[in-house]
């Protein structure tokens, strides 16, 4: 398992976070999490490709919204991660701190995942009333802004509605988030249907820079969204993806999650596929070759 021999200030499922002052060290592995699982198997690639692609969005979505990134260049590294610059080479960014708000930003466009199964049994997503006779898949008539709590690692999020939301950062900021995040998820939809991508929902997170609301963490990735080819689009049924729903619908078939057991090993052709999943959103988004 490749990686740095230094110990991270804080860890999340994917990514090691080194703390150094003023500034703040991403590094994305190539762990995958699933249902609330770290998965023994790592998927080859995945860090470069949840890094570049945010460095990507970050890029397209500059005059929508500010965001935390400083540098990518392994020249701008600290001396002491110099000796990792190989590993490190398209997987780690220096951002600034952010004062981050408590919360997660989905907005999502279409009915699926556990807005579906909401709406099936009571016709809202996180408590907003949809119009009868929407299906698996289906567009929804505007996007929708649905936050939740930020959970430790092994814990679920929780969905809240916005009142909640509220509750817990303040009215004015719950209001600008929710346009913001509303705002980003447009802009960013529009492009990926330009290159054949839906965008079915996302995750976003915003903390405060000198009082300023700034886009941070990933941004668009096969991890933190759906993507769905637009060629394959058919409402009424599960849509293929370019994310990490393949990893999950592999475990459904092969696991019961509600076991208590851990989750079964990927099988190869499983861990390659996936790898060429998310390599493959990255090229059809970006529109660029993906560097190895």
């Amino acid at each position: 398992m490749a990686g740095i021999n230094i110990t991270p200030d804080a860890q999340g499922k994917v990514r090691d976070l080194y703390d150094l002052g003023d500034q703040l060290l991403f590094v994305a592995s190539d762990r995958i999490s699933a249902f609330d699982y770290i998965l023994q198997d790592e998927i080859p690639y995945k860090g470069q490709v949840l890094t570049q692609l945010s460095r990507f969005w970050f890029e397209l979505l500059d005059g929508v919204v500010e965001n935390h990134l400083i540098s990518m260049d392994v020249e701008d590294l600290p001396e002491k991660f110099q000796p990792y610059s190989d590993y490190l080479k398209g997987r780690f960014m220096l951002v600034k701190k952010a004062q981050m708000f408590p919360v997660e930003c989905i907005v999502r466009g279409y009915l699926a995942g556990s807005g579906l199964k909401e709406y099936q049994q009571q016709g809202t997503v996180c408590g907003i009333a949809l119009p009868a006779g929407l299906e698996n898949s289906s567009k929804l008539p505007e996007p929708i802004f649905t936050p939740s709590t930020k959970a430790e690692i092994g814990l679920h999020d929780e969905n809240i509605s916005f009142e909640r939301c509220a509750q817990i950062i303040g009215q004015e900021d719950a209001e600008a988030l929710r346009d913001l995040a509303l705002k980003v998820y447009t802009t960013a939809a529009d492009h990926a249907a330009s290159r054949g991508i839906i965008v079915a929902d996302t995750k976003f997170e915003f903390g405060r820079i000198d009082g300023k609301i700034v886009l941070a963490d990933e941004v668009l990735t096969p991890d933190s969204s759906r993507f769905w080819p637009g060629d394959l689009y058919q409402v009424g049924k599960s849509q293929p993806s370019f994310d990490k729903q393949f990893v999950r619908d592999w475990l459904t078939a092969n696991w019961d999650k509600d076991s208590g057991t851990q989750p079964p090993r990927l099988p190869q052709e499983i861990i390659e596929k996936t790898s060429e999943k998310y390599i493959q959103a990255y090229e059809t988004i970006t529109g660029r070759t993906f560097e190895y």
